[in-house]
């Protein structure tokens, strides 16, 4: 076999390899989205704020805990998040950004800012409940859900599940 013939045979293996992973990868169902906790991204910008902002923001341990409701108007099953601004305060006094969201970037389908309940718990910290939607893409509905979540104000972790 000639050093070119060998050469083409490498190159079209080489090829239908990446073929076959590309096509695995691309078949493969996709991984369920997860909630999420992210820092401040175009998401949390102010135009997002929900309307109207007195009934749709609350503040928490003193003022230093501020959730407010997002609405990103896109994608429209999924266009809600929770902003959180609490502590740990960073070297010249700013609180940190998150925001929660159902994942991939995707907030919940609807968020029912009125049902917003706190607690607090000293091993865990601060507790969050809210009422949430969120789409099912294999009925096409838009399921309730509770959205727990826990923040921690020493360490800033905030920990997210739906319920």
């Amino acid at each position: 076999m000639t050093a070119t013939r060998r050469n083409s045979s490498k190159n079209f293996a080489k090829s239908f390899r990446k073929l076959l992973v590309t096509l695995a990868l691309t078949l493969a169902p996709l991984p369920a989205l997860a909630q999420e906790v992210e820092p401040c991204e175009w998401q949390a910008s102010a135009w997002n704020l929900a309307e109207p902002w007195e009934q749709n923001t609350r503040t928490f341990a003193n003022g230093n805990v501020r959730l407010a409701l997002l609405d990103t108007v896109e994608p429209a099953a999924g266009a809600f998040h929770v902003l959180v601004l609490s502590p740990p305060y960073d070297e010249v006094g700013g609180r940190q950004c998150r925001t929660v969201s159902m994942g991939g970037g995707i907030g919940f389908s609807g968020a029912d800012f009125s049902t917003l309940d706190a607690s607090y718990d000293p091993s865990v910290g601060l507790i969050f409940t809210m009422q949430v939607r969120r789409f099912d893409p294999d009925s096409g509905d838009f399921l309730p859900a509770t959205l727990r979540f826990t923040l921690n104000q020493a360490t800033g972790h905030i920990g997210v599940r739906l319920q």
